[in-house]
């Protein structure tokens, strides 16, 4: 059975029993600092090397092309994340919710014909380089964290992957235990990590405060001035500065808006800011230090703490983006773009807390393979680019689809001209990471095509099956008003039929009338159907309607980011409507197995077909997925020409 999409329950706001919210505004921050900004806040490690070191091959690293660098890095900070993300997109909430999934909802919402479908094509394609974000995110953070150790000692170069494949293997093994505990540890150590960037940086200023002249933009003017072509390229290493702004507006839902712009303006920004011109300070008084400015900005005698202190927050950079992985899994599974998959939720009180056991396994792979390959944080650097880049153009241009809307006049023409301005930046990032495909970039790329085509055939299959069925069924009024004039034998007990369309016969019933030849007392059909927002309120969780004497049919309505519980809503049903029998052990649960079949005049290309078929097979079962009791299902097999 796949999910619909029901019509969208009121406007956005608070979301209707969301995930569990700190008490106090102190420790929202404290959460956002956490989880919102491990990836952000882990980019100082390798940003500026990566910079210069690619400047340098094609000019003299002088204090006024240092300068200017770090002008270009600083203002792009405040334009893209600063104006952009923490001051715009987040105005785009989904009833609290943020991610490119959940503005595609909002962007195609009321709007049909082409331009929906260029939006959702580019809002899926936008959420397929999440997962190549997701793959690179972990191997680059944690190589370039144990990447400190060579300034301990060149003995210990060979000891980095080694180390990193541990460390990477210990945090995905201990996902299916939930990151409850961690979470808590989180915030204190992303504190203990903002301040310890800003004091190293701050010390660095100290004693060279010449480099605050690069505060000045004129500086990056001058140098995009003098060098057009190499400041082009440049942006394709910029770009790492910018790597996980996504996350401030996909776990809006989690932590809100005021503290994410507070934990961002208050402490992450500064601390940034400090630690990148703390090594340029460094580099100004000694440019042998490009070998590895961050580490070299620490005393000899803290490398060792600064290494360990990095590697944990490296992890926490990781645990985010695997978490959003996730997040965004179950959203496109809900929204009929995946193929139904196990999800475990690894607390009682955090709904956010979850856990899918596949998607964890092939990410897994999926990193190990890349710290085997790449070995170095600077051979992915170029994979990394591509990846965020391409995410945060999509996001412009679904914005471009929902801020403006609704305003008028002045105001309409102020919005798309600032999102214009936006979006040019966006542009410009994204284009000088094609020009680096051949250099890593292809990997996201690679991984993004393959995610995206798998989402739409599974999407193009599942909407075809509904129409054949659509077309090929009876009204379901008629046909149980006809059937009760002229029953069949009646068994005692209730029968619920799971059904797509609520307004057509399920091929469940016929099968049953076909080989058993009975119909239970009382008959429901039941729908599960996914809104366009994140959350349902109880007084929209379900519609009941009365057939015929002995039926009735019943909507019950998610969000696309809770997981339905069938059993628990039948319990709420029956409250409300104590004519139904629905208790449980007096209930049977009839289902369509349904197996894919070529067609004479196939619907689908027959590889497409093979690979819709192959998702179908390894999908979850519905008993699963809905938590049906299994010993309560009955399952009529059918075959479905397609």
């Amino acid at each position: 059975m796949s999910q619909g999409t029901a019509g969208a329950p009121s406007p956005t706001g608070a979301h209707a029993g969301g995930v569990h919210a700190p008490s106090s505004r102190a420790a929202l921050i404290m959460g956002a600092l956490g989880v919102v900004y491990g990836d952000i806040g882990t980019s100082p490690l390798y940003t500026l090397r990566a910079c210069l070191t690619g400047l340098s091959v094609h000019t003299d690293l002088e204090p006024a092309h240092l300068l200017g660098v770090l002008s270009i890095l600083f203002w792009m900070l405040m334009v893209v994340v600063s104006l952009k993300y923490v001051t715009l997109v987040l105005r785009a909430d989904n009833r609290g919710e943020g991610g490119t999934l959940a503005l595609l909802e909002l962007a195609v919402r009321n709007r049909e014909g082409k331009m929906r479908w260029v939006l959702i094509v580019l809002g899926i394609f936008g959420a397929a380089l999440f997962y190549g974000d997701s793959m690179i995110t972990p191997a680059i953070s944690v190589l370039s964290a144990l990447e400190g150790i060579s300034i301990v000692s060149h003995t210990l170069d060979r000891w980095v992957v080694p180390i990193a494949l541990v460390v990477l293997v210990g945090l995905f093994v201990i996902q299916s235990h939930g990151t409850g505990l961690m979470g808590k540890l989180f915030g204190p150590v992303m504190v203990l990590w903002f301040g310890t960037l800003a004091a190293l940086g701050g010390w660095q200023i100290w004693q060279t405060p010449e480099v605050l002249a690069a505060l000045n933009p004129m500086w990056g003017l001058r140098f995009i001035v003098e060098f057009p072509v190499i400041s082009f390229v440049l942006l394709g290493a910029v770009v790492l500065a910018l790597t996980g702004a996504e996350a401030l507006y996909a776990d809006m839902g989690h932590f809100g808006r005021p503290a994410i712009r507070s934990a961002w303006f208050s402490m992450v920004l500064p601390a940034l800011t400090l630690c990148y011109f703390g090594q340029g300070a460094l580099l100004l008084r000694d440019p042998t230090a490009i070998r590895n400015p961050f580490f070299m900005m620490a005393p000899e005698w803290g490398l060792a703490p600064l290494v360990a202190l990095a590697t944990i927050a490296t992890i926490v950079a990781s645990q985010a983006v695997i978490s959003g992985a996730y997040s965004v899994t179950r959203q496109a599974v809900q929204l009929g773009f995946w193929p139904r998959m196990q999800i475990l939720h690894t607390s009682a009180v955090e709904k956010g807390q979850i856990y899918l056991p596949q998607v964890n396994a092939l990410l897994l792979c999926a990193v190990l393979v890349l710290v085997l390959l790449f070995r170095n944080s600077d051979n992915l650097a170029a994979a990394y680019g591509f990846a965020v880049t391409g995410t945060m153009l999509t996001t412009s241009v679904l914005a471009f689809a929902v801020l403006p809307r609704g305003s008028t006049g002045v105001k309409r023409v102020l919005w798309l001209t600032i999102l214009g301005f936006l979006l040019l930046f966006d542009v410009l990032l994204f284009s000088a990471n094609v020009f680096k495909i051949h250099e890593g970039g292809w990997l996201p790329l690679l991984v993004a095509i393959v995610v995206f085509t798998l989402m739409m055939t599974w999407r193009q299959g599942r909407r075809l099956l509904s129409d054949m069925q659509h077309r090929d069924r009876q009204p379901l009024k008629e046909f149980m008003e006809q059937l009760e004039e002229y029953p069949p034998s009646r068994v005692p007990g209730t029968a619920i039929f799971m059904t797509m369309n609520s307004g057509n016969v399920p091929p469940a019933l016929l099968h049953n009338l076909k080989h058993n030849k009975v119909l239970h007392d009382h008959v429901l059909f039941l729908t599960i159907l996914v809104a366009d927002v994140p959350y349902i309120s109880p007084e929209e969780r379900f519609e009941v309607k009365k057939l015929s004497a002995s039926s009735w049919t019943a909507t019950v309505n998610y969000g696309f980011k809770e997981d339905p519980d069938v059993p628990e809503a039948l319990r709420l049903v029956a409250e409300a409507y104590p004519e139904l029998d629905l208790e449980p052990m007096r209930t049977s649960y009839f289902l369509s197995r349904q197996t894919v079949v070529a067609a004479r005049k196939p619907a689908l290309w027959r590889w497409r077909r093979a690979v819709f078929s192959f998702m179908a097979r390894n999908s979850t079962r519905s008993t699963k997925f809905f938590k049906i009791p299994a010993n309560r299902v009955v399952e009529m097999g059918m075959q479905v020409e397609l």
